[in-house]
């Protein structure tokens, strides 16, 4: 065996042992962690410290690869991030002004999302790991978008918070997820509704290209800002009556779950019926209504989740943190924060530029997860479809 990967192994067998107290007995200088996220098409590292610095943070995104495609296509997003990865790993340890052998853990997305561009995170994480002799932490996509707001947040206005503790409300929305969540800790949850057909952020941005509208441009870019932007200069009553509000028969009012894609064809068909697309201030005013029903379904929804938890189980609920791609926009986070603090609780967000993905948030993650002792082996494999409630089997073991 090579004796690099002899002392690897070697290693890897007392990772898996390190405790919280190990780790704090075993050094006082804060940890160094490198985060490699690649779930969809953004290719990002960053390097965190768990004193809550964020060293650097590297992002290369393919918005001009799959713009002219109409969406993300998977493989092309693979490629890209087998071509960008090595350059953007590299870029992120010279910013942070950090060698590998600096790095005390490799942090990875494991899932859930694009099998083919987490294959290839997860590949440049194992074997730079295991090259380097350091411990890897396989992180839950979604974990990482919830435990961001421990890391870094802000409400709507943009001031800083500190730092919510368990147990906060979360909601999680973003282009693959419409999800709300209890946290308890690290690596436990309980799921209170997830989205029953098309997450958030899927129905706006179909609903973005259905109004022809072009992708905004930058990293906070693509359909959905680009929805957002339109719905500055619209009115968000003009289609109220031809838009209907999501699950609001009456079995449906009593019951913590999410639709989008009733609302999403109904936008489709508007737009075409009405021939919106060619008026500017028609577009304008279906983006704004069409917005403006998609936060009216969750504050719907949230009402009855924090009814439940708040006034009927007295669960002390610390926060509502609100989190994902989505939860970047504007008009989201002011209706939100009026909402939570109906119930007393502050809204805490992470600010919108690590709303997206971004590997601050799963250089973070890892660094709660290894405090918390929970490291994994070389041999860990990405899981494409990985329940968050999963999680607790791992803690409990």
């Amino acid at each position: 065996m090579n004796k690099t990967v002899q002392r690897a192994c070697q290693l890897q067998g007392s990772f898996k042992h390190l405790t919280q107290r190990h780790f704090r007995s075993y050094s006082t200088k804060p940890l160094t962690v490198l985060g490699i996220e690649t779930s969809c098409d953004d290719t990002t590292a960053a390097v965190v410290t768990s004193d809550r610095k964020i060293l650097s943070e590297i992002v290369r995104t393919q918005h001009h690869l799959h713009e002219p495609l109409g969406g993300i296509v998977p493989t092309l997003a693979s490629t890209g991030h087998m071509q960008n990865l090595p350059m953007v790993v590299r870029e992120a340890l010279e910013q942070a002004n950090k060698s590998i052998n600096d790095i005390d853990c490799v942090a990875v997305t494991r899932g859930p999302g694009l099998p083919p561009c987490l294959s290839a995170g997860m590949n440049a994480a194992k074997t730079l790991a295991a090259v380097a002799g350091k411990p890897i932490v396989g992180v839950h996509h979604m974990e990482a978008h919830a435990l961001t707001a421990r890391l870094t947040t802000e409400n709507a206005m943009g001031d800083h918070l500190p730092a919510p503790a368990f147990p906060f409300m979360t909601l999680l929305v973003s282009g693959g997820h419409t999800l709300l969540l209890q946290a308890n800790a690290v690596g436990n949850y309980d799921q209170l509704g997830s989205t029953m057909d098309d997450a958030i952020g899927e129905a706006i941005d179909k609903a973005s290209r259905a109004l022809g509208l072009k992708w905004a441009q930058g990293r906070r870019g693509g359909p959905g800002v680009a929805l957002e932007q339109a719905a500055l200069k619209g009115d968000p009553m003009r289609y109220d009556s031809m838009l209907p509000l999501p699950l609001s028969e009456r079995e449906w009012t009593k019951k913590i779950g999410f639709s989008f894609s009733g609302l999403k064809t109904a936008m489709m068909r508007m737009v075409e019926r009405q021939n919106i697309t060619n008026n500017e201030q028609g577009v304008a005013d279906a983006a704004a209504t069409f917005q403006s029903k998609c936060i009216q379904h969750l504050e719907q929804k949230l009402r009855l989740a924090l009814d439940q938890s708040i006034k009927q189980q007295n669960i002390p609920l610390t926060a509502l943190v609100v989190s994902g791609g989505v939860a970047s926009n504007n008009v989201l986070r002011s209706r939100l924060e009026v909402l939570a603090a109906s119930y007393g609780l502050p809204l805490i967000c992470p600010p919108p530029k690590l709303c997206t993905d971004n590997g601050v948030m799963i250089a973070w993650a890892g660094i709660e997860r290894y405090q918390a002792g929970l490291i994994d082996d070389y041999e860990i494999t990405t899981i494409p479809k990985w329940p968050i409630e999963s999680l607790k089997d791992v803690v409990a073991k």
